[in-house]
């Protein structure tokens, strides 16, 4: 068997068009396909999000945005989605955060919080002080949902042993 790609994350978002703006902007996203109605019917569409989210789901919104390397972001705003503040518990089982990578992650920090965003940590994270450049920071999107920024590869920030 062969590795698996991954092919995209869904978000739950309160404000779909501020969320197109904030994650094709600070992330430089292509937009595939913009804010748009999904409604309950007799679509494929329709059908496969009566599996998914059971009977009587009325509509909800989405958009479509994707990474310079064809990993995708989708973005939902359901009818009932609210926006609130709620405590950050990584603890609880579940998606706690998802990573992009930049080599610049201090200049995309400024934009992320230009554009509403903020940082988690109080400065970015070398993994190998004094040794290599590997730098990391966490932040929040607009709506409170965690991400990572990482300045090299997955793969080669843990293959050399990041906590030894």
């Amino acid at each position: 068997m062969v590795a698996l790609t991954f092919s995209h994350i869904g978000i739950t978002v309160p404000d779909l068009e501020k969320a197109v703006e904030f994650y094709s902007k600070a992330f430089d996203l292509y937009v595939i396909m913009g804010p748009t109605e999904i409604r309950h019917d007799e679509s494929a569409i329709g059908q496969m999000c009566d599996d998914v989210f059971g009977e009587g789901w009325g509509s909800f919104r989405i958009a479509h945005l994707s990474m310079g390397d064809g990993t995708g972001i989708e973005l939902f705003e359901f009818p009932n989605t609210v926006e609130e503040e709620r405590p950050f518990e990584y603890w609880r089982r579940g998606l706690f955060h998802f990573c992009v990578q930049d080599a610049d992650v201090e200049a995309r920090v400024k934009l992320i919080e230009e554009l509403g965003g903020k940082q988690r940590m109080s400065q970015v994270r070398k993994y190998y002080p004094d040794e290599k450049p590997y730098r990391m920071v966490y932040c929040e999107d607009p709506f409170g949902n965690i991400f990572e920024l990482y300045s090299h590869s997955y793969e080669l920030t843990y293959s050399a042993g990041a906590y030894v």
